[in-house]
């Protein structure tokens, strides 16, 4: 179950930043082929499995504590959740990864883009970390099943600056219930599909910091 919490984040923006100068556009029909292509036959969000997760990390539906805002996310950095909150006081449960060490930044955010197979270029905070990983994507990388971002992707906004932090798919689902990426939170890619259309641009996204426990067994 989860808890309101507010948070002030200082740490500065490290991760996936809007590619200038580069163009990746891709096509409505691309989008289709791409979600066949890495969405399991008969797919089933509670129950399909071809990555070989823990059942746990599957999706499920829960119930949720009172007053938290339908339609709201929250992310439980500890167990490994993120949580959509539903109308009826339940909220669908998904396993995310989340960033390694003290990249990851909780916070209070707000959804203010979502995109369909993101193209994604690394910061150059994330250049200069790692140049071996990241300094031939420097131009960018279109969208694409292998791209990092994935299959989809919430952007979280503070007011109107773009945190770079995203909720997305990923291309590595073995990941997800570790501390995987540069910062963002990983789901499996049929799992944030399913998602996507049911989360509305202006929801709140409440990341909880990854050293307390905010939910209970559910």
């Amino acid at each position: 179950m989860l808890t309101r919490r507010h948070f002030v984040v200082s740490a500065s923006a490290l991760f996936s930043t809007p590619i200038a100068g580069a163009s990746f556009a891709s096509t409505a029909s691309q989008w289709a082929e791409w979600d066949a292509q890495v969405t399991p036959a008969n797919f089933d969000p509670a129950t399909s499995n071809p990555w070989g997760l823990h059942p746990r990390f599957l999706a499920t539906r829960v119930q949720a504590n009172d007053g938290l805002e339908p339609g709201s996310i929250h992310v439980d950095a500890v167990a490994r959740y993120l949580y959509h909150i539903q109308s009826d006081g339940s909220a669908l449960r998904f396993g995310v990864a989340i960033a390694r060490g003290a990249l990851y930044e909780a916070g209070h955010y707000t959804i203010k883009r979502k995109a369909k197979w993101p193209s994604w270029t690394p910061t150059r905070e994330m250049i200069e970390r790692d140049p071996t990983l990241y300094r031939q994507h420097a131009d960018g990388m279109p969208g694409g099943p292998t791209n990092p971002l994935g299959s989809r992707s919430f952007y979280l906004y503070e007011g109107n600056r773009d945190t770079l932090l995203r909720i997305h798919g990923t291309p590595e689902p073995q990941s997800i219930g570790g501390r995987a990426s540069s910062g963002c939170v990983r789901m499996a890619m049929p799992h944030i599909i399913s998602l996507y259309d049911d989360v509305a641009l202006g929801s709140p996204a409440i990341l909880y910091p990854a050293e307390k426990m905010v939910t209970t067994a559910s």
